[in-house]
């Protein structure tokens, strides 16, 4: 699987950083943008995404595509992503193994879906859909879960290498939130990465999480982007590593709490360090 993005790691774009980024020019590989924050003509955003793209390689990160939604992909909101594309012609489009669109609402979270035969279908058919109008090849995010559906016909490793083979689509290893939905809902982590075919994965993320008590007692983990990477998702990440065939473009995720660009260069730093040390070729 190639991609198109350098392969070291890159960190999400965020305002409170523009002014610093474009003042200092930090040796980062790339930055990853939620085209959905961009879906307007002009203004403050598009300016400085603009200069920022000038100067380094962008990835857009959907989280409004729905491909889950059994009505479909929302014409309109695949034409405005693809205007955007046409603008700033991102290094790689990402999007989510979820669904947040039922009777044309909208909903504000990144829901699991059972993986059924024909939830299969209907995933690949947006899948699809989307690659048709966007012109490239999609990347498809494993989500993170709370609780299990009583019934799938598939694991989510067999999903997502069955979405990869059916559509052409690469895939995106998010590392945390295997480990968020391994804790939450009891397998293991390692064993999901060894049934992902990794030859057909072309980003990782990487995150922090927080853990919530439950009034029973049971400790739930949130993907909240809020935190550092904690030390078992680092130890996962350094196992996929030793599978890869090659390095990857690697995200440091952090959407909450926002910390200083010094820390998330340094996150970033340890993340090319470990695929240096782990990932051979």
């Amino acid at each position: 699987m190639t991609a198109n993005l350098p392969r070291r790691a890159g960190i999400g774009l965020k305002p409170v950083h523009y002014h610093e980024i474009l003042d200092h020019r930090p040796d980062i590989g790339w930055f990853e943008i939620h085209p959905e924050n961009y879906l307007c003509d002009g203004g403050p955003p598009h300016r400085y995404l603009e200069a920022i793209a000038a100067h380094y390689p962008i990835s857009f990160h959907g989280v409004g595509m729905s491909l889950g939604s059994a009505e479909g992909v929302c014409n309109t909101h695949l034409k405005a992503i693809r205007q955007l594309c046409d603008r700033y012609q991102p290094a790689q489009f990402s999007e989510h193994l979820a669904w947040s669109r039922n009777d044309s609402r909208f909903l504000n979270d990144l829901l699991p879906l059972p993986y059924t035969i024909e939830s299969l279908d209907v995933v690949s058919s947006n899948i699809q859909q989307v690659q048709d109008t966007l012109q490239r090849q999609v990347f498809i995010e494993n989500p993170s879960s709370y609780i299990d559906f009583k019934q799938s016909d598939y694991s989510e490793p067999e999903f997502l290498n069955r979405l990869a083979r059916q559509t052409g689509c690469g895939l995106l290893l998010d590392i945390n939130n295997i480990y968020v939905s391994a804790c939450n809902n009891g397998f293991d982590p390692y064993r999901y990465i060894d049934s992902v075919d990794l030859a057909c994965v072309g980003e990782i993320h990487l995150a922090g999480h927080r853990i919530e008590s439950l009034p029973n007692g049971q400790k739930l983990r949130l993907d909240d982007h809020g935190s550092e990477i904690c030390k078992p998702v680092w130890q996962l990440y350094k196992h996929a590593n030793t599978k890869l065939a090659a390095h990857l473009p690697v995200l440091i995720e952090w959407d909450n709490n926002i910390p200083s660009l010094a820390t998330l260069i340094a996150e970033a730093a340890e993340a090319d360090r470990i695929q240096q040390e782990y990932c051979k070729t």
